[in-house]
């Protein structure tokens, strides 16, 4: 397994949501971003986790919850990578993939546009 530390990752990731465009980075409301070393032992596979209720389901009864969550996962990502770059490849595709869910964009529409 490649050999990354936490704060590495964790600057990747920071990298990852820096190069998200400004005209998006603005849309997002009360979402919060994570990095955890493993995800939950039943999917040890996932790379990222979006947690709450998209842009596109928020109605007038969303008020006073607490921020929606992305999860993104160091080990599972250092696990299938075999070098720094595809971390940093593969960390910025999962980051979107994340965010697209806070938007509203599903699984099926992510992989069709590559970030499956």
């Amino acid at each position: 397994m490649l050999e990354m530390t936490r704060e590495e990752f964790e600057e990747l990731v920071g990298e990852a949501l820096d190069r998200i465009p400004a005209e998006l980075t603005r849309l997002m409301d009360n979402v919060a971003v994570f990095v955890e070393d493993e995800p939950d032992p039943k999917d040890p596979d996932l790379l990222g986790l979006y947690e709450g209720t998209p842009l596109t389901e928020r109605g007038e009864w969303y008020a006073g919850v607490l921020p929606d969550r992305i999860t993104i996962y160091r080990g599972p990502t250092l696990r299938m990578c075999d070098n720094r770059a595809d971390v940093v490849a593969e960390t910025e595709v999962t980051v979107v993939h994340e965010i697209a869910h806070h938007f509203g964009i599903d699984d099926e529409r992510l992989h069709a546009l590559g970030y499956g």
